[in-house]
Order: structure tokens, then C-alpha cells, then sequence
């Protein structure tokens, strides 16, 4: 039986009655994403019709998922709300803070003791406000959610920007900072810019090499990481239906990778068995009874033209199994052409690691496609070039592959396997086989592939492809391998050919599981104690954030301005940080060490203009903020793509940074600004960035005249003393104002809680 199974049926009880009045009022057909969309209003049924990419509308979405790394601030801030109990069904999971290293049960055992306080922690404040705890090693967060929680037509939202890996069940599931999360959990609205739509129409039918993940592989080529922002990718066709619903998990996971709001897949035979075969037979009989609000109207996909803002089509009969990569998930190439595009860049050939796992490909499914390549190794003699290692997704995939013998087949190979968590993916991967920055090739079936962020090198090409790809060119240990065509040469000195994957799309004994990892919060959660030892080095209580005062936006310096690509990685690094997530001073000295300085193109080097000498940037910005000064950071496109850690906003906060101006905002980074309480500004002239020199002084003119829609005038007063005066603009509604105005949107929660 599944979890909240009556919230579940009360959203399909109005879903039909909201949707038909959302028709009657946009007066066309709908697709799926607008039904979701309309039927999860605020206000209740439909009033209005809604702008896309235009206005911003109050959602009340069903459930909201947190994983270990987010959760705690985000439940840091929760308890300052003022609440008893979340609102809606809420989830923490423990899949970040356990470290790749030996295997599975030395790594749980070694997290279990350093993560300690942290875990104690979150499961106390879980079960003091009704929230589902999973423990660590129960899985990783959005394999957990699609088994249990994820269901067809739902809206939810999580702490992390993979949670649209729930669009694979037919959700609208938006990855948020943690301050959006804390609005639902305390009973409030959340606020989103209604998405435009981007269909995508599959067709033919995906075979041999060939998988799900080269269908987000190749829209990853055509959209870049940034051609989905502010829009919901919609998949459909005769193609979308020809999925496993673990494989639509898969497409959708890593849509972030584009920066779409979410994906999703209409409702189908796939997901019903899918349902079923995870003990939810009670959710695909309440699904199966409203199927037709779970899925576009016929009109729209007959005509999509008509319906979407955009259209790709993709032919699965078609398509070529691609890698990714390097350092960025949307420089696509099919493989048997990235030898020679390898040769030209001066890519390393050899490849060190072969990595399966992560939120994005981890199903019964892909192990077993991956498995059936290691099997063939290990049957025809073929001894593998590279390391292997294995993250399965969560426990009960675990237990149910090593039941059906799928991880001895790895074993057999020398694979290690690691625990059920996210490891190498999030940079928890304690990799011994490099030192220094080392130049290497890795492949993996992750999502990102940014600089530095599986092992902390610089030098790692990382390379993304298919659990199936992974695994044959680790074997064959060279990039330029193409299973498809080359032969290897075997232990016995003979040529031999791989043949193509088999996959099983559930597993034929159905999933089992001793213990799955949950633990129910206690029906009463009053008489818990939350407790925060104020010497920890971990966690640290919070104190709200103060107002930025106009005043203090004149003669603002400049802390850095950022040259090329600057994720939330490059804001707030992973790896050996992650540790600090619950502690916001001390995960505050890693702010934007990763950012390359324009000036001088370098990391972690910028110009105290205090004193003229070059430091760190968490040092130089200490300074400013000892001496009263607010700074302002300045970046290119795309500002902030990635994870949707929020530190990447409260870091440069709690420090004092005020302002953030760019050519382009990642969605979720420009709302995590606004949230906390700062400006995040665009340039309204791209080439004004130019026009930022090392030691310039911000006046913001006219900020105590901040309002919707209206330009603020920026005066850039120069070493020299010549200045320049440019315009920025921004995304500020009214509401969005408030927060800035008092300081943080948490600000004005308290204030309306107390009132």
C-alpha cells in the first residue's frame, strides 16, 4: 500500500473538476503539464489563464522530498517558522554524507560515526514535526521517491534539482531552494513564473546499444544547459510510450541538465506496472480511474505545434548511443566519433574508472542491462582495463539485485560496490588511485560532469553515457571504444565482439526487502528536543538576516567578477564541504573559491580593495564585511546552473555580498537570491559586463525606488575616476520585494506567524 494513498485520491477527486474548468478558461485543449499545473493552484479551481513565462502564480503542491546535504538548512530555517508540524507529507533522505571508498559496509560504517550529530540531528527533527526519515543507506533520494512517493498528475517539490527524476511517474516535481520548501512546510503557497512548455515527440522504439539515457543525451546537444530555463519539457509519441518508466526517470532526471523547471511523461502502461510491481496497486487503481486528466488531451499531441512554445522530435529507430562531456553534460557526441574529437582536444584515452549508479541510473533495470555487459566479459575471458565501481539505488534494489545475483556478476568482475547513496556523483568519492591534479578519463552514468566535481581534480574528463556504454568502455578501458563495431582482445590472445545489452525492465521474483531504511515520525512529535551543541562544528543555529539597506548600496565594492561558467559548484563546492552544510559560518569559507577571477584567471585570488593585496575570496569579503561594506559579485550566463544548494545564495549573504548581477540566472539560483533576502540583477545590455573593471565602486542610484518591472540604474565609478552609468534589470514581483525588504522571505513568514 502506498504512502499518503488518501492525499493521493483527494487530488484525483478534484482533478477533474479543476481541469475541465481550466479548459473552459484557457479555451483550447490542455497538455498534461497544464493540467498539473491548474489543478494544483492556490486558490483552488481555476479563476484566470495564465501567462507562460509571464506571470508568477501560487501552487500547493502534494508532498516535498529533502535530501541529507539540503535538509539541514532547510529544517535549520523550518524551525525557526513557528510551526508545530509540516503541512504537507514531507521527506529527509541520508544519501550525501556517506563517502565511496572501500565498500558498501565499511562506508556506512565510517559515515554512521563522522555524520553522527548530523544524522542524530535531522531524525530528531523529523520526528518532532511529522516527517519521514530514511536512514542512511536506505537510498538515494529520487530512486526512494520514485518507488514510494512519486505518483501520476501529482505536484511536488525538493531540495535538490534532480527531484524532476519524479516526472518518469508523470509528476510535475520541481527541484527548490530550501526556503521555498519551508513556505509549503509551514502552510503557505509557492510561488512559481508559469513555465512555457517544450514538447518533445518521440517516435520508433529504442534497441541494442541504444537507451533512455541517450534520449536526454541528445536533447542535452540540442538544448544546452541552459535552452530548457523557465520551461517544462513534455515527452510524448508512440517513442515516450515505449519506455520503461525507470528509463522516463531517467530522461527527466537529468532535464535539470538543460535547466527546464521539470519533465514529465504522460500516464501509461509503463508506469502502471511500474506501480504495481512497487506494492502501489492502490495508486495504479485510483490512477487508472481518472487516465485520461493524467495525460494531454488528444488534440494536443495530434497537433503539438499548436500547443507548445517548442518542438523537437526524435526518432528512437534512429538514435545513437552518445558520451557527454567533458566538464559539461551538453557537449553531446555519438559514440564511435568521440575518438577523433578526443584526438583533436587533447583528451586522455585511457580510461582510469567505469561508475554505475547515481539518482540518474540506478533501476533494477539499468543494473541489469550494465550486468549483462560485465557477464560477457567475465564468460569470454576479457579482463577489464579500468576500475569499476557501483552505486545502487536504493535498498531495496540492492537487496533484490544481489538476490537475482546481479552484483556478484559485478564482483566477479572486481567492481566495488558502494553503499546506496550518491557517492562519487555529489563528489563523495575518496578515489586513491590519483594524486595532485593529475590529467584522467573517467565514464559514468551521472548527470554532471562539471570541472572538479566527482574527485575534486580539475583534470578529470568526465564523460557521461548509459550504465550499458559505462560498462563496455571500462572494460575495453579506451574513450575511443565502440562496442558496437570494435573487437577486444582476450585473456586467450583472441579477437572477441561484445554483444548487445539485455535489459529487464522489473524484476521477474519482484522486488524484495528485509529493511527498507524508513522510520515513521511519532504521531506527536511536541515532547521531542532538538538539541545543537553551540560549539559544534557542524550545525549552528540561525540568526535571521537584516535588511539591506538602500543607503548601504552606495559605494558598494566589487568582490568578483566571475569569467565563463560559475555553477553552484564553483559558488559552494561539494566534496569535503559537504560536511559543513548544516554549520552556515564555516561552509562560508568555501564561498565562490571555485569562481575563475576575469582579471586574472585564477581561482580563489581576488583584489582586497582595502588594501590592494590579493587573498582568497571568503578572506577579502571577511574584510568588506568587518569594514561595513556590501559587495557586489557580477557573473556570465547561466549563472548558477546546477545543484539547487542554496548555501550558493545564504554563503555570500552571511558574509555580506548584496548584489549579484549577471548576463543570465540558472531558475532556482535567482530565486534562492531573492529568497534570502538580496538582489540578483541582470544586465540589461550583455556588454555592460565589459564595462566592469577590478577596482570599480557600485552606486546604486535609484534602489529605494525598487519596483516591479522597473529598470535600476547602476553608476560605475572607476580607479580613475571616470564612471559609467548602465541599466540592470530584474524578475521582482511585489511579493518577491517584501522579502528583500525585510530582509528574507523566512523574515516575512515569522512576522505573519506572529501576527
Amino acid at each position: 500500500m502506498a504512502f499518503d494513498i488518501d492525499m493521493i485520491k483527494k487530488v484525483y477527486a478534484n482533478m477533474s473538476e479543476r481541469v475541465d474548468k481550466a479548459r473552459e478558461i484557457v479555451g483550447k485543449p490542455l497538455t498534461l503539464s497544464e493540467k498539473i499545473l491548474y489543478s494544483h493552484l492556490w486558490e483552488g479551481n481555476p479563476s484566470k489563464a495564465f501567462r507562460r513565462g509571464k506571470d508568477y502564480v501560487d501552487f500547493a503542491p502534494d508532498r516535498i522530498a529533502c535530501q541529507d546535504a539540503t535538509a539541514q538548512m532547510a529544517l535549520l530555517q523550518f524551525m525557526q517558522a513557528g510551526k508545530p508540524k509540516v503541512a504537507v507529507p514531507t521527506t529527509v533522505h541520508c544519501d550525501h554524507l556517506i563517502q565511496a571508498k572501500s565498500g558498501a559496509v565499511a562506508d556506512l560504517k565510517v559515515a554512521n560515526t563522522s555524520s553522527a550529530e548530523v544524522f542524530n540531528f535531522l531524525e530528531s527533527v523529523s520526528n518532532k514535526y511529522g516527517i519521514g526519515f530514511w536512514k542512511p543507506g536506505a537510498g538515494i533520494i529520487h530512486q526512494v521517491v520514485l518507488e514510494n512517493y512519486a505518483f501520476p498528475g501529482g505536484m511536488m517539490i525538493g531540495t535538490d534539482s534532480h527531484t524532476v527524476n519524479a516526472g518518469g511517474l508523470g509528476m510535475v516535481a520541481i527541484g527548490v531552494g530550501g526556503a521555498d520548501a519551508v513556505d509549503v512546510m509551514a502552510g503557505m503557497a509557492w510561488e512559481l513564473k508559469f513555465p512555457k512548455l517544450i514538447g518533445v515527440k518521440l517516435t520508433g522504439n529504442i534497441s541494442g546499444w541504444t537507451s533512455a539515457k541517450d534520449v536526454i543525451l541528445k536533447v542535452a546537444g540540442i538544448l544546452t544547459v541552459k535552452g530548457g530555463t523557465g520551461a517544462i519539457i513534455e515527452y510524448f509519441g508512440e517513442g515516450a510510450k515505449n519506455l520503461s518508466c525507470t528509463g522516463k526517470g531517467t530522461i527527466c532526471n537529468m532535464g535539470a541538465e538543460v535547466g527546464a523547471t521539470t519533465s514529465t511523461f504522460g500516464y501509461d502502461a509503463s508506469m502502471e506496472r511500474y506501480l504495481r510491481a512497487t506494492d502501489r496497486n492502490d495508486v495504479a487503481d485510483a490512477a487508472n480511474a481518472v487516465k485520461g486528466y493524467l495525460t494531454a488531451d488528444p488534440e494536443v499531441y495530434a497537433n503539438p505545434e499548436k500547443y507548445f512554445d517548442e518542438i523537437i522530435e526524435i526518432d528512437l529507430n534512429t538514435l545513437r548511443p552518445h558520451l557527454n562531456g567533458p566538464f559539461t553534460p551538453d557537449l553531446a557526441t555519438p559514440v564511435g566519433e568521440l575518438g577523433e574529437k578526443a584526438r583533436a582536444n587533447g583528451w586522455p584515452m585511457k580510461v582510469d574508472w567505469g561508475l554505475i549508479g547515481s539518482c540518474t541510473n540506478s533501476s533494477y533495470e539499468d543494473l541489469t542491462r550494465a550486468a549483462s555487459i560485465a557477464q560477457q566479459a567475465v564468460d569470454k575471458k576479457i579482463k577489464p582495463k579500468s576500475d569499476f565501481g557501483i552505486n545502487p539505488g536504493s535498498e531495496q534494489i540492492r537487496f533484490t539485485a544481489e538476490r537475482d545475483g546481479l552484483l556478484q556478476i559485478f564482483e566477479n568482475l572486481g567492481a566495488t560496490v558502494f553503499t546506496n547513496a550518491c557517492g562519487p556523483c555529489i563528489g563523495q568519492w575518496d578515489r586513491s588511485d590519483l594524486k595532485g591534479d593529475e590529467k584522467n578519463t573517467i565514464v559514468h552514468s551521472f548527470n554532471r560532469n562539471f570541472s572538479k566535481r566527482a574527485d575534486g581534480n580539475p583534470n578529470t574528463h568526465a564523460f557521461v553515457g548509459s550504465p550499458e556504454m559505462v560498462a563496455a568502455i571500462a572494460i575495453s578501458g579506451r574513450l575511443d571504444f565502440d562496442p558496437m563495431n570494435d573487437t577486444l582482445i582476450n585473456e586467450d590472445g583472441q579477437e572477441v565482439k561484445l554483444d548487445e545489452p539485455l535489459g529487464i525492465e522489473l524484476p521477474p521474483k519482484g522486488f524484495e526487502v528485509e529493511d527498507a531504511g524508513y522510520l515513521a515520525p511519532m504521531e506527536d512529535g511536541s515532547g521531542v528536543v532538538v538539541k545543537v551543541d553551540v560549539k559544534s562544528e557542524r550545525l549552528q543555529l540561525l540568526d535571521p538576516f537584516t535588511p539591506i539597506k538602500p543607503e548601504s548600496l552606495q559605494g558598494a565594492k566589487l568582490l568578483i567578477k566571475a569569467f565563463g561558467k560559475c555553477t553552484t559548484d564553483h559558488i559552494s563546492m561539494a566534496g569535503p564541504w559537504l560536511r559543513f552544510r548544516g554549520h552556515l559560518d564555516n561552509i562560508a569559507n568555501n564561498t565562490l573559491i571555485g569562481a575563475v577571477n576575469a582579471f586574472n584567471k585564477k581561482t580563489n585570488f581576488v583584489k582586497n580593495q582595502l588594501t590592494g593585496e590579493y587573498v582568497g575570496v571568503p578572506d577579502a569579503q571577511r574584510a568588506y564585511k568587518a569594514a561595513g561594506i556590501k559587495t557586489v559579485v557580477v557573473g556570465d550566463h547561466n549563472y548558477g546552473e546546477g545543484s539547487s544548494r542554496e548555501h550558493a545564495a545564504m554563503q555570500p549573504r552571511h558574509l555580506g555580498v548584496a548584489v549579484v548581477i549577471v548576463k543570465s540566472f540558472a531558475r532556482i539560483h535567482e530565486t534562492n537570491l531573492k529568497k534570502q533576502g538580496m538582489l540578483g540583477l541582470t544586465f540589461a545590455n550583455e556588454n555592460d559586463y565589459d564595462l566592469i573593471q577590478e577596482d570599480d565602486t557600485f552606486n546604486f542610484v535609484d534602489i529605494k525606488d525598487f519596483a516591479p518591472e522597473k529598470q535600476i540604474t547602476l553608476e560605475l565609478v572607476h580607479k580613475d575616476g571616470s564612471k559609467d552609468t548602465i541599466k540592470l534589470n530584474h524578475t521582482y514581483n511585489q511579493s518577491q520585494i517584501e522579502w528583500f525588504n525585510e530582509g528574507s522571505a523566512l523574515n516575512v513568514i515569522k512576522r505573519e506567524n506572529a501576527a
